[in-house]
């Protein structure tokens, strides 16, 4: 049976919220979560964007079984991937057995923001591949050095590890991105029911868990919630490669304004009724995921973590 997480993102909740929201979770019966890590929240209405390396700091804190994951940093432009490393190093040392690094090619939204060109998406699958191996140099432990076509270490050494490398999930959408996980990642990461996907990360010989995204918008009035969603999250109604390549908000606010509140209502799980959101749970587990993380749109997420405790997670208990 797959495992039912929950989704914080760092694009609408501020730290604060996530921190007391985790711990909320945790006693409610969420045993694992993912955690966006951007710079830049898709639009204004969300408008947050806490640092996501000091929100895992302050949630190994206030939490003590669940296991988390990014979802996803990219490790590629904005940042280097020797200090990724040395980051989730460090968040492993204080989640110890419960962290797990998810990574991806990244987005323009977040990764343009110091004036670097945004490279095509071919030379950003090279990009995370050497990366990656990067990452796992210097969780090996003493001196590293790296000469690559587009990263340098030398002479680098993480004195903070934790006593076992954290798994490394990878985010891939397309053929070639999953080829790329396929053949680097400890587990899958992706959003939407792509069964397809699924068998294809599979028959490649990718191995680990198939870890996936769904944004709901729980609440009791049905109409209100996918006016909600839609004024919060109307890019989840994006298709093709517009998330990845829109430079900053106001660009995905311009192409949202194509998104009708009826798209939304067709996409996003909304409203009070169970039936709707085991429904959406229920395509992630017949397209073959193993976990599955739910995050709330909007306010009230006390009573959104309420409700999937008492309605949502015993239909998929173990």
């Amino acid at each position: 049976m797959a495992e039912i997480g929950i989704f914080f993102s760092c694009e609408e909740r501020s730290a604060q919220e996530i921190v007391h929201a985790a711990a909320h979770a945790e006693r409610a019966g969420f045993r694992s979560a993912w955690i966006s890590d951007h710079f830049h929240p898709w639009n204004d209405a969300q408008g947050q964007s806490p640092f996501v390396w000091s929100v895992l700091g302050a949630a190994a804190a206030v939490t003590t079984s669940m296991r988390w994951t990014t979802a996803v940093t990219c490790p590629t432009v904005r940042t280097h991937p020797g200090v990724i490393a040395h980051a989730a190093a460090t968040t492993a040392t204080l989640m110890p057995g419960r962290f797990r690094l998810g990574v991806g090619s990244g987005e323009a939204l977040n990764e343009h923001v110091f004036g670097d060109r945004w490279p095509e998406a071919a030379v950003r699958l090279e990009m995370l591949e050497e990366a990656v191996n990067v990452i796992r140099l210097l969780w090996q432990g003493g001196f590293q050095s790296h000469h690559g076509r587009h990263y340098t270490l030398e002479h680098a050494r993480l004195y903070s590890l934790p006593e076992e490398p954290p798994p490394l999930l990878v985010s891939a959408f397309g053929p070639k991105s999953i080829e790329v996980a396929a053949r680097i990642a400890d587990g899958y990461v992706t959003v939407g029911p792509d069964a397809d996907a699924i068998a294809s990360y599979r028959a490649q010989g990718g191995s680990g868990p198939i870890s996936g995204g769904l944004k709901v918008c729980w609440g009791e009035d049905r109409d209100a919630c996918v006016r909600t969603a839609h004024r919060l999250w109307p890019n989840e109604g994006l298709s093709g490669e517009l998330a990845m390549i829109l430079p900053s908000p106001r660009h995905f606010e311009q192409a949202c304004e194509l998104v009708t509140p009826e798209q939304i209502s067709e996409s996003v799980p909304c409203g009070p009724d169970p039936e709707e959101h085991v429904a959406a749970i229920q395509a992630f587990l017949d397209a073959g995921f193993d976990e599955i993380h739910v995050g709330q749109i909007g306010p009230d997420h006390e009573g959104f973590v309420d409700f999937y405790a008492s309605e949502i997670l015993p239909r998929f208990a173990a």
